[in-house]
């Protein structure tokens, strides 16, 4: 057989080719625009004498005050859902995207035995036994035994264990007080040569300063990171209704809530709240309650007993660039007001539909989240100058905040001396429907009267019975709700019931709910 060969000219071509475009684009080039200057520094980093090479110093300072949080609470062995989880599970599933049906794990909690409990009791069913329920962190912020953490760490307990540092011995802590809408609880132990933690100023921090976070995540005992802050004034996550959130990417994982995240000298800057995972694990995006809004609710608990919060009663939206142009206005600053409450305190102040408002009290307002924040941060009762614009003028009115219209229904605090039994409607919280809740929640205007569910603890029987945060109970026993006090009134005079009708709506949809308390 012959085998025939014969030589490419691809080569060849290639080089004619690249030789005849040579002048054309060496033209091309001479018409090309030149490149910008760029700023070059070679020189290394600085090396300042006396760097610091370790946060030994740092952790060691701040690890007396950092506790571990464990509670349990008295439940029937064998009880549909006995296993759960005291985080609040939508949270908890959006955040470690857990599917729904799937388990959600307890962390740092002990497997049961296949056959029975985690506590004290037989494990018969009907049999009311002890259970651990959660697992998580909290702060000492005073020499008296206060402790600041996170609301869902401990809520729906009803025992609630605290463990200073390393030691080995357990108080017993009493809830002082919470407030679902910042996630923050206060508890109190009795003890003695405890080391309070000192409080950064948070409103100074910066992105991109270092933070150190302090806690117990899965169980691991004073376990600790390092990382920077990512972002400040974080807010829309759904976390909680009032956001403010310091994000870092110091490593935050389940148990680490209520914890301490300190700055380079120890100082507290925020309370370790939640993070956001596609896995489960942690992903480098961190959550906590800056320093000052957690001090700033724990003073209002401790001082009134509950968190009371200003009112001005108004719809709220954000300035886009085509509001400029139409409403006449400087800049995207401010936050539109939508819609005045009949009878709010900015209707009596003289506060209109499309004004615009731009500062209080001479604080800046950048956005309707930051007005929001600020007037609630605000006792009921004070006098508030907001600076608005109107018809592309500026205009100052005088408010006097009210209360914000939220109500918890039969909602006795477990160490509350004069608590009776939990009544069916317990560990509800509800409120009127306004602009803000209206637009928050995404009810209908066809829904005039009713209240809506604020607030809800998972273990509750409303809970069990499929009641969310966002729902409107229109009628409780057949008769029609008009507002949150009627509801609370309505609920006192169901105490002794075992069950409740409740007619509910849920993005429109119209439902009946039998509420039934368990024994």
């Amino acid at each position: 057989m012959k085998i025939l060969y014969r030589p490419s000219f691809a080569p060849l071509r290639r080089f004619i080719l690249a030789t005849a475009l040579l002048p054309l684009a060496v033209t091309f080039a001479e018409d090309a625009p030149q490149v910008p200057g760029i700023k070059v520094d070679p020189t290394p980093l600085p090396q300042v004498s006396g760097t610091v090479t370790t946060f030994a110093p740092v952790v060691e300072k701040v690890a007396p005050s950092v506790v571990t949080i464990s509670t349990s609470k008295m439940v029937k062995a064998g009880a549909a859902g006995s296993g759960g989880n005291n985080l609040n599970e939508q949270l908890f599933r959006r955040f470690f995207g857990i599917p729904d049906g799937e388990e959600i794990p307890n962390p740092g909690q002990r497997r049961r035995s296949p056959g029975g409990g985690s506590g004290n009791g037989s494990g018969k069913e009907g049999r009311a036994q002890k259970q651990n329920i959660g697992l998580g962190s909290g702060v000492i912020v005073s020499a008296e035994g206060h402790v600041l953490t996170n609301n869902h760490v401990i809520e729906g307990a009803d025992e609630i264990l605290v463990t200073i540092g390393n030691e080995k011995r357990e108080y017993k802590a009493k809830k002082i007080g919470t407030d679902p809408g910042t996630d923050i609880a206060v508890l109190k132990i009795d003890a003695t040569n405890l080391r309070p933690i000192v409080f950064a100023d948070s409103d100074n921090l910066r992105v991109g300063d270092l933070a150190i976070a302090v806690g117990n995540p899965f169980g691991l005992t004073q376990s600790v990171t390092m990382g920077i802050i990512s972002a400040l004034g974080r807010g829309g996550t759904g976390i909680t209704e009032y956001e403010n959130f310091i994000q870092t990417d110091a490593s935050i994982n389940p148990g680490n809530s209520g914890g301490a995240l300190i700055d380079t000298q120890g100082r507290l800057i925020g309370v370790n709240t939640a993070i956001f995972s596609r896995s489960g694990g942690n992903m480098g995006i961190g959550f906590a309650v800056p320093a000052n809004l957690a001090q700033s609710i724990m003073k209002s608990i401790l001082s009134n007993g509950r968190v009371s919060r200003g009112y001005l009663g108004i719809g709220l939206d954000t300035v886009s660039e085509d509001f400029v142009k139409q409403l006449n206005l400087p800049s995207t600053d401010g936050a539109i007001v939508t819609q005045v409450e009949p009878g709010s305190p900015s209707e009596k102040a003289g506060i209109k539909e499309y004004d615009v408002v731009i500062a209080v009290n001479a604080k800046k307002v950048e956005g309707p989240r930051e007005l929001r924040l600020f007037v609630a941060s605000l006792a009921p009762g004070t006098k508030a100058d907001v600076k608005l614009l109107r018809d592309g003028k500026e205009k100052t009115v005088s408010v006097t905040l009210a209360e914000r219209p939220t109500q918890k229904i039969a909602g006795n605090e477990p160490n509350d001396p004069k608590a009776e039994d939990p009544d069916v409607l317990d560990g509800v919280t509800v409120g009127d429907i306004d602009a803000e809740a209206r637009k928050k929640f995404d009810i209908p205007e066809s829904i005039r009267k009713g209240v809506v569910v604020l607030a809800i603890e998972s273990d509750s029987a409303s809970a069990e019975a499929g009641i969310r945060v966002g729902d409107v109970v229109l009628d409780i026993n057949r008769t029609p709700v008009a507002n949150a006090k009627q509801a609370v009134e309505m609920s006192e005079e169901l105490k002794k019931e075992k069950k409740v009708l409740l007619r509910v709506a849920t993005k429109g949809a119209v439902r009946l709910i039998n509420v039934e308390h368990k024994e």
